[in-house]
């Protein structure tokens, strides 16, 4: 909640605090210090996890929210927009409700069993929140997301596009950390470390995504990416509980690629459906997107591998206590840890049998990856267009640099709109633009 509310403040203090000609450079330095947060994070924690317990993944933190806490009632100066619009709090209830239910049900699901009350019921929540979020919306005078942003085929495919994105980059991550880990054996500071060539990948792809954009379409370019993206799934899907960390990093460049390709153009697509006066609406949509991608890639694939995992491993686990049966079947942490308290012979085999299971899970969800790629990649082909009328979108190579940069953050990335904001000095010869954005000029 917390981090909801300051990270559509930030791009927003400085647009108040500098003027236009120091603005890209403010942004700029903002954009290198959030892709190194991004890069020295999951270091930094892997540190701590390897030194200190859990929580103090948490507690570490707490300094440095509180030094930005008295240092933002101090430093950053109060700003209001002068024509701010009416919230929408029934929305956004209706919203909370309907995705937080959405995502319960996807988790639990492996656990309580797909056709359970209790999943059924979060589902059937779920579909009654959101379709009365739709009813609303279409309703209320101003709404917190307008419907009819959906008409146009740029908003509507570049949402589901990047939907779709983050859920596969997020929950082969999350898969592929465990793999390092409980699988390979690695530590939690050496699996962060073999997760770093990421960053280059994205910086060295990102920069030509506009160009590759403009010379074959937006739709062909996101196709392309979405693409590599379910070559990654396959390579991954042939990955063993014996294969080298280099066969990983085989699966690892086209999956990254696929993404650092696809990003800007679906951003594009979104900010250039949303009219001037309603960019704020058009980026609150586009972070929206990658949140829910990778909150569902998580909950989805995450859901799909765990279920694999529990029917393979049936066979070995029918015969220990309920207790220990219950924490193999949860999780392969959970199978190695009984594992390691059983003697000899029994103790290997269930080892193998639940790394064997969790590969298994892991081969079913990157197959499934895959098909949502393809299938995804067609969409985007056929009904994204060619060229996108940009109107606060990232255009060129290095706003596509700051956009891989923030990436780091959550999967929260900036969107730099180029339209005139309230306060900047206007040369002569911007009425026009000036109108675009505030209304006619009154009669004098």
């Amino acid at each position: 909640l917390g981090a909801a509310f300051i990270m559509p403040s930030t791009l927003s203090i400085l647009v108040n605090v500098f003027p236009p000609e120091e603005r890209t450079k403010a942004i700029a330095i903002w954009a290198s210090i959030t892709g190194a947060a991004g890069a020295v994070g999951p270091i930094s924690s892997a540190f701590v996890l390897e030194h200190f317990g859990y929580g103090a993944v948490f507690l570490v933190n707490v300094p440095f929210v509180t030094l930005a806490f008295v240092g933002g009632i101090f430093l950053v100066p109060r700003s209001k927009d002068p024509e701010q619009g009416v919230l929408d709090p029934v929305g956004a209830l209706l919203s909370i409700i309907g995705i937080g239910s959405l995502v319960y049900g996807l988790i639990e699901a492996p656990d309580a069993g797909w056709g359970s009350a209790g999943t059924l019921a979060a589902f059937a929540v779920a579909a009654v929140a959101l379709l009365l979020f739709v009813l609303w919306e279409l309703r209320v005078d101003e709404p917190m997301l307008d419907m009819r942003f959906f008409k146009n085929p740029a908003f509507s495919t570049g949402t589901g596009g990047m939907i779709l994105v983050f859920m596969a980059m997020y929950g082969s991550m999350f898969l592929t950390t465990q793999y390092l880990q409980l699988v390979l054996g690695f530590s939690p500071i050496e699996a962060a470390l073999r997760l770093l060539p990421m960053a280059p990948i994205m910086l060295i792809v990102a920069p030509f995504t506009p160009r590759i954009s403009v010379r074959f379409g937006a739709n062909r370019t996101v196709a392309a990416g979405m693409g590599l993206i379910a070559l990654g799934f396959l390579l991954f899907a042939q990955l063993g509980v014996d294969s080298s960390y280099p066969f990983l990093l085989v699966g690892m460049f086209p999956s990254v690629a696929g993404v650092s390709l696809a990003m800007s153009p679906m951003t594009a697509a979104i900010m250039s459906a949303v009219p001037s006066r309603r960019a704020g609406a058009g980026s609150a949509m586009n972070d929206a997107t990658r949140e829910l991608g990778a909150a569902l890639g998580i909950a989805v694939l995450g859901s799909a591998a765990a279920s694999q995992y529990s029917s393979a491993l049936h066979d070995l686990t029918v015969s220990l206590p309920s207790a220990a049966a219950d924490a193999a079947s949860t999780s392969l942490a959970g199978a190695l840890q009984v594992a390691s308290s059983l003697p000899g012979e029994a103790g290997r085999l269930l080892e193998l049998g639940a790394e064997t299971a969790f590969m298994d899970g892991f081969h079913f969800a990157s197959y499934a990856g895959a098909v949502v790629s393809v299938v995804s990649a067609f969409l985007v082909w056929r009904y994204l267009p060619r060229e996108l009328a940009h109107e606060g979108a990232l255009k060129g190579g290095g706003e596509s640099l700051e956009d891989v940069a923030e990436l780091g953050l959550g999967g929260v990335l900036p969107v730099f709109p180029d339209e005139v904001f309230p306060g900047d000095e206007r040369r002569d010869g911007d009425l026009a633009r000036r109108q675009d954005i505030r209304g006619p000029e009154p009669a004098q």
